[in-house]
């Protein structure tokens, strides 16, 4: 039997989590009670503990119907080990810098259960231990102090629902001020720490006291709004929908946000459109559109940037184009076709020009008459892309070294005089007669705004992309609006070329982009398997990965297979594949659990935001190359270059087996694998399709029901992003 008389407290020691929930997190633990021979199970919410902690928790007994006997967690506190064997997994762990299971075990077996306290009062007696030096004993003793703060910072963090591991980011980032800055401004947390988001911190504020309709509560809650909206899309938001969706938001009467978006707006943080775009008069501030004054800054800049540009005089030795082309060159003799040669002459005449068409168009061939044209006049060439897999790719198919365009920059965090980070721009503007960029539909207002701040006014400028994939995943739709203000030179591209057709994923990926459905008979490149359980298309995506592809085609399952899903939740959501295939292709022992996530030695992980400190970017896609407990690192091989990171940045991976659509933009892959059912209807769109279809470069495998297919292909209606760039093109060049 079990105790009928809560709330009762128990001392435990988790041995396992078996369900952990990253939103809310709410765990399903198995536990051990003194006194007990067999594990309890125990549910509620634990914000990231590990197997080997000690807790105390508080509680009731509960029998569920179909679990049985569980304790239903209210609250808990984290307790140092006390037993030898509790120490030594405690230790062991990787909760000390400094200390892995060896190590962890040297000290057990030389202190015993005084362990944890020479480590704290008196820690030079660590030098018994063989093993241990002078800089191992400072790692240590730093670690441990830093713990120590960290379980202060938790005490009073851990009833707002905060994790350990942000508990620890947030001590690095305020060091022992932690504490008063949270209870002085707990909104900070929003801006400064990654992971911890508005909504966090409101809570936190809230238990604090402050009031929902504190001014303060109310100006930052419209700039995380305002942050949401530009994360869908929008570089503004239109003043009278925002004055409703804000006060839906922080759950205000709609009468308190005008008076903060007047005190935000005089602060400089946001700027309010009453320019020639609005047909009411500039005094009437309840209308306008609202922009966060960076996306304002870009889009103007974008503007008049291209603007600059297109004004300054042409300067090229003349060239005899056709010569050139004919020329001898390592790809041999290239044909152009007429629609390609009138692309490689505009790039003599114009000084802004947009090449844009979809797969087998000829797009790379005209990249190469370009630069060989260029190269013929004397002019210095530079390539990037958005991507670093979309600049190898560049790189091999040109012969010129292409980078990214953060690197074209030459980003460093250090490097703060611009106030980007980015040494590149208009006081130092990169060396070049020509500047191309590939894959440009990818490119967000912000990055737009900083790359044309740093193309120099007498250089030409080229960009190319494909407008029917999916926009830039940051604010804007920049390659279509400039495409669209009919301001800017612009070679569309359609003709499929006769190598190409013979690709039923060319074939097919233009049928979709027209609105048809693809053709499956006939095609070994593209297979359609018609199931519609969502269980069975996970059976079928595992085995097509791990057993089917790699035996008839001869691809890596980790190297050259990728899934493509349109979601992230479900079955056949992200999250789900990426536990199973991990489960399926990674048998390595070697792990370590951050935030609910487990990652191992060789996982296939992908960059959720860009880490300029590292030089990782937003859908970079590594392999996990190790794991080092004592040092609480992972280390992350990017093409090549070993990156890394400590345990507590582990939140920024997360498995990549399986990846969403919009992860997947710039890059190509040998094999990709496609979901496509009727509970995606809500993300099923052409381009979406259009664009999983176009990262297959030799194999594309789709799973699911022609009639969700059909409803992808059907809809056409992109969701709408507020921009007023293809306007301001307009006023800037088009009134000359």
């Amino acid at each position: 039997m079990f105790p009928d008389s809560p709330p009762c407290v128990l001392k435990v020691q988790v041995e396992r989590i078996t369900y952990y929930n990253e939103e809310d997190h709410y765990t399903i633990a198995k536990v051990k009670i003194d006194g007990r021979n067999s594990l309890v199970t125990a549910v509620g919410t634990l914000y990231s503990v590990v197997p080997g902690e000690l807790l105390r928790i508080e509680g009731d007994w509960t029998v569920h119907p179909r679990y049985g006997e569980q304790f239903r967690i209210t609250s808990y506190e984290t307790l140092l080990p006390a037993t030898v064997k509790g120490i030594e997994r405690y230790l062991g762990s990787g909760m000390i810098k400094g200390i892995g299971p060896v190590m962890a075990k040297r000290l057990v077996a030389q202190f015993g259960e005084l362990t944890l306290d020479i480590i704290d009062a008196d820690i030079e007696r660590l030098h018994d231990v063989p093993g241990i030096g002078e800089k191992r004993i400072e790692m240590i003793k730093g670690a441990w102090d830093e713990q120590k703060e960290v379980r202060n910072v938790m005490v009073f963090l851990q009833g707002n629902g905060v994790s350990p591991a942000y508990a620890a980011k947030i001590y690095r980032f305020y060091g022992n001020d932690a504490v008063r800055i949270v209870r002085d401004n707990p909104y900070r947390l929003a801006v400064d720490i990654f992971g911890i988001g508005f909504l966090t911190a409101d809570r936190i504020a809230g238990n604090l006291g402050i009031e929902k309709e504190a001014p303060f509560r109310i100006e930052t809650g419209i700039l995380y709004v305002l942050g949401q909206l530009a994360e869908e899309g929008h570089l503004f938001f239109p003043y009278e929908e925002l004055v409703e969706k804000a006060g839906d938001v922080l759950e205000v009467p709609p009468s308190k946000i005008p008076p903060a978006l007047a005190s935000l707006s005089a602060g400089g943080k946001i700027v309010i459109e009453h320019g020639p775009f609005m047909a009411a008069p500039a005094e009437d501030h309840e209308t306008g559109f609202v922009y966060l004054a960076s996306l304002y800054s870009a889009e103007e800049g974008i503007a008049q940037a291209i603007s600059r540009l297109t004004l300054y005089p042409k300067q090229m030795a003349i060239v005899n184009i056709d010569e050139a082309l004919r020329s001898p060159c390592e790809d041999g003799q290239i044909i152009f076709s007429e629609k390609q040669l009138d692309a490689v002459r505009a790039s003599t005449e114009q000084k802004v020009l947009v090449i844009t068409g979809g797969p087998g168009t000829g797009k790379t061939t005209i990249i190469k008459g370009i630069i060989r044209v260029a190269a013929r006049s004397g002019q210095k060439v530079l390539c990037a892309a958005p991507t670093g897999r979309a600049a190898k790719r560049m790189t091999e198919a040109t012969g010129i070294e292409s980078r990214t365009i953060h690197r074209l920059l030459e980003y460093n965090p250090r490097e703060l005089s611009s106030g980007t980070g980015f040494k590149r721009n208009e006081s130092n503007p990169v060396e070049a007669g020509l500047v191309i960029i590939d894959e440009a539909s990818m490119i967000d207002a912000p990055l737009m705004h900083y790359l044309l701040k740093a193309v120099p006014v007498e250089a030409t400028l080229v960009l190319v992309g494909d407008i029917d994939q999916l926009p830039s995943v940051g604010p804007g739709n920049v390659l279509k609006d400039i495409i669209g203000s009919g301001c800017v030179h612009t070679v569309r591209l359609s003709d499929i070329f006769r190598q190409s057709q013979e690709s039923t994923i060319v074939v097919n990926a233009h049928r979709i982009n027209g609105g048809r459905m693809p053709v499956f008979e006939g095609g070994r490149d593209f297979v359609f398997i018609e199931e519609d359980d969502p269980e069975r298309v996970l059976d079928h995506i595992i085995k097509l990965s791990t057993d089917i592809i790699p035996s008839r085609f001869g691809f890596r399952p980790l190297d050259d297979i990728q899934i493509l899903t349109p979601m992230h939740r479900g079955v056949v959501g992200v999250s789900n594949i990426n536990v199973r295939l991990q489960e399926v292709l990674n048998r390595s022992r070697d792990s370590v659990s951050r935030s609910g996530r487990v990652f191992k030695t060789a996982d296939k992980v992908i960059q959720t935001r860009n880490n300029y400190e590292k030089d990782v970017y937003n859908g970079d896609i590594g392999r996990i190359v190790r794991i080092d407990r004592e040092m609480q690192e992972a280390g992350v091989d990017f093409d090549g270059r070993v990156v890394t990171y400590d345990f507590n940045e582990l939140d920024e991976l997360i498995l990549a087996y399986a990846i969403s659509v919009h992860k997947s933009q710039g890059s190509e892959y040998p094999a990709v694998i496609i979901p496509v059912l009727t509970q995606h209807y809500l993300l099923l769109q052409r381009n979406l399709v259009y664009t999983a279809v176009t990262r297959g470069k030799k194999l594309v495998y789709m799973v699911g029901t022609k009639k969700a297919l059909s409803i992808a292909i059907r809809n056409d209606k992109m969701r709408r992003r507020y921009s007023l760039l293809k306007d301001r093109l307009k006023q800037a060049i088009g009134n000359r």
